[in-house]
């Protein structure tokens, strides 16, 4: 299918993955040839889980053992990977398989659930849950946010509260709303992809299928539903 030239591509949502120096730690390979999206689908053979699998198993152990700091694992359905100079705090949850960067933070009572790909220098904060999802580097979900079947690019932070919703309530096939037309993604479950810098404002949501391109900003109380350019203004 030949997606709308107003869907951006991945290039244009996560420059710095393309022509910055990679960051320290492990990153996922991100579609150039399909729509971002795509990364998301379960079942694709390059998608999130497939990479996310394949990356835990070139560990023999992981190289910090989170339960130390006082976080509780559990690893019946995958490895756990903490990198050494991640900071992992007391009362976080962390489910397998799953990937927590160097120098990335995992914060008291945070909820890392399967699939999650959090990269080096990026926050799961309080209270946040993650799940099947990859936070870039930078990315920060720190203080009661809901982070399912997402991507969010370097810089991006969402305020205290938001939510980034990924199931409609029927449970039927997300739709992205572009230029007035509605296109079916394939997927049950998709939440939001995040371009660079994007900042979302306190208690904010951001219905199935939100795409935003770099630099958008989401006001408080706001809730999104759509795909927008970079710079978009949400209010």
């Amino acid at each position: 299918m030949e997606w709308p030239d107003a869907l951006p591509s991945a290039l244009e949502l996560f420059p710095t993955m393309f022509h910055d120096s990679p960051s320290e730690g492990a990153y996922p390979s991100l579609p150039t040839s399909e729509p971002v999206f795509s990364f998301l689908q379960p079942d694709h053979p390059n998608g999130l889980k497939a990479q996310l699998i394949e990356l835990v198993n070139t560990y023999e152990a992981s190289p910090q053992d989170p339960t130390l700091s006082g976080a509780t694992i559990d690893e019946s359905e995958g490895p756990v990977i903490v990198e050494q100079n991640a900071r992992i705090e007391p009362g976080s949850h962390l489910i397998g398989p799953c990937y927590v960067g160097p120098n990335a933070e995992i914060r008291h009572t945070a909820y890392v659930r399967q699939f999650s790909w959090i990269c080096a220098n990026a926050v799961v904060g309080h209270a946040s849950e993650t799940k099947h999802s990859v936070l870039l580097p930078g990315a920060k979900a720190p203080h009661f946010n809901y982070v399912g079947d997402s991507m969010l690019g370097s810089g991006v932070n969402l305020g205290a509260g938001t939510k980034i919703s990924n199931l409609r309530n029927d449970g039927g096939e997300v739709h992205l709303r572009i230029d007035g037309q509605r296109i079916g993604s394939g997927l049950r479950k998709f939440g939001a992809i995040l371009g660079e810098q994007c900042q979302l404002g306190c208690n904010s949501v951001t219905n199935p299928g939100v795409v935003l391109g770099c630099g958008s900003q989401v006001h408080p109380n706001t809730t999104v539903t759509g795909v927008f350019p970079a710079n978009s203004q949400h209010r």
